[in-house]
């Protein structure tokens, strides 16, 4: 990728602590260096792990360009009565202790206002979740940038959904209003606001808040992958935004697609062999992301599916299994399975094993990174939404891009232990529902369709990012206005 000339252009980066928001935002961060951007990336110390072994090895090999400056700060997780080294969303287990989260990253507000008056970047990125770095920008007259860790699509519908208010009609089932597509909802899947806490809710109504009275956002998506949706958000919500995805493909070598995130459970080459052994698309990819809890009930249902389904699978487990799950898949289930399932405790080297050519398809949560990576692999999805915006990414991925089916999740919230705000639901998603879903996806024509769509949208991707292509020209739109309004104040 070359390299331009943005007039010495300095960037801040401060990602919300959970690794589907580092992740892609460090990307980011590369993605500017190698165009020649000074940045600077913050983190905590107990979330160093996530990040500083990718940034070492970029800074090592990307001699050419400028180095990406790390920054640790104090996480204050007693101060705010979390555990001490409870530094990231991911190990939340209760409604308290993500009210106490929030609160603790509120509390980095003052060394953040630090980092700003030494630094005086000309730019800063910061997470939706994080809408009080919009006052800290602003009192430095620094303009902040909106990362949004979800589709164009997603943020369209849920808009439209908020206005709606289904939940305050009598119909189960409804059209979300004014879209580019007829899109069919119920409002089980859907988020009741009445009904959210209290505390989380004026966390929700700040970042809307702050959002709107941002200079802008930036997305990790295309333009070729949702055209209609960027025009309405651009066009219809009056919003300005700047598409840098698939961010995932600035990692292009084998060191850093492996590396990307916390430290592999498996060896590479241990996962890549197991592969190498499989036939072309026959294997699925199983992964629920960093934040799902399922209850016990929900994992004996999934590990059923998959094992009636008789096709071979990787399956991506948390590390936190409760004692009665780990010796049930440890003793019973894994040898059941031995050859045909290959079961990793931690975490994964997802880029990798999406890229291999006998993956293919993907159950997943419909995470927008798990989503958006596997469309970059040409690899269609087993959709099985939780909550938060799978809903609408599931729409988007089953009756838009048609590269996915569904299982039939009906009710928002479904087999977890836990989830931020909302009520506890006694549903599980049945293995003959899994199972169904797999085998369309795997065997038959229907498949194969989507496999086809699903490889046409990894040329796009791939072509987005290249040099004069839709990402690659809209990064440089974004530092020619950055430089252009630098030198209006200088």
């Amino acid at each position: 990728m070359e390299s331009k000339t943005p007039q010495n252009l300095r960037v801040l980066f401060f990602p919300y602590m959970a690794p589907g928001h580092m992740i892609p935002m460090l990307d980011i961060a590369k993605l500017l260096s190698h165009f020649g951007v000074q940045t600077t990336f913050i983190s905590t110390f107990g979330n160093a792990p996530l990040v500083e072994t990718s940034i070492n090895h970029f800074n090592s090999t990307n001699s050419s360009n400028p180095s990406i400056k790390l920054v640790l700060i104090q996480f204050p997780s007693a101060e705010a009565g979390l555990p001490v080294g409870c530094e990231n969303a991911s190990y939340l287990t209760s409604l308290d202790m993500l009210v106490n989260f929030h609160k603790a990253v509120a509390m980095l507000r003052q060394p953040f206002d630090q980092l700003l008056e030494q630094l005086l970047p000309d730019a800063i990125f910061s997470d939706y979740f994080l809408p009080w770095t919009l006052d800290s920008a602003s009192n430095f007259g620094i303009p902040r940038l909106v990362f949004y860790g979800t589709s164009t699509f997603a943020v369209c519908a849920m808009h439209k959904v908020d206005h709606y208010d289904p939940h305050s009609r009598p119909e189960e089932s409804f059209i979300v209003p004014d879209l580019p597509h007829p899109i069919h909802m119920l409002k089980s899947q859907v988020h009741n606001l009445s009904k959210t806490d209290p505390r989380i809710m004026k966390i929700m109504l700040a970042a809307d808040e702050s959002d709107e009275k941002s200079y802008g956002t930036v997305m990790n998506s295309f333009y070729e992958l949702e055209p209609d949706y960027v025009d309405y958000y651009r066009n219809v919500l009056g919003r300005r935004a700047w598409y840098f995805g698939p961010v995932s493909l600035c990692n292009d070598n084998i060191f850093d697609m492996s590396t990307r995130g916390d430290k592999p459970a498996i060896d590479k080459d241990e996962c890549l062999n197991w592969l190498d052994n499989k036939k072309p698309s026959s294997v699925l990819y199983v992964c629920f992301g960093s934040m799902i809890k399922f209850t016990s009930t929900q994992l004996h249902e999934i590990a059923l599916g998959l094992e009636s389904s008789q096709q071979p699978f990787i399956w991506v487990l948390k590390k936190e299994l409760f004692e009665d799950e780990r010796e049930w898949l440890m003793e019973e289930y894994e040898k059941r399975v031995e050859g045909r399932g290959l079961i990793i405790r931690g975490w994964a080297p997802q880029m990798l094993i999406l890229n291999h050519e006998a993956i293919g398809g993907c159950l997943t949560h419909c995470g927008w990174n798990s989503t958006l990576e596997a469309v970059t692999a040409g690899v269609p999805l087993v959709a099985m939404p939780m909550f938060a915006e799978h809903f609408y990414t599931e729409r988007f991925i089953v009756d838009v891009l048609k590269i996915g089916v569904g299982v039939g999740v009906k009710q928002y919230g479904t087999g977890q232990r836990f989830e931020a705000g909302m009520e506890k639901v006694g549903v599980v998603v049945h293995k003959e529902d899994i199972e169904r879903g797999v085998l369309t996806l795997m065997v038959g024509t229907e498949g194969e369709e989507m496999r086809r769509r699903a490889r046409e949208l990894k040329v796009s991707a791939k072509m987005a990012v290249e040099k004069g292509g839709s990402s690659y020209l809209d990064i440089g739109k974004f530092i020619e206005e950055l430089s252009q309004k630098k030198t209006e104040v200088i």
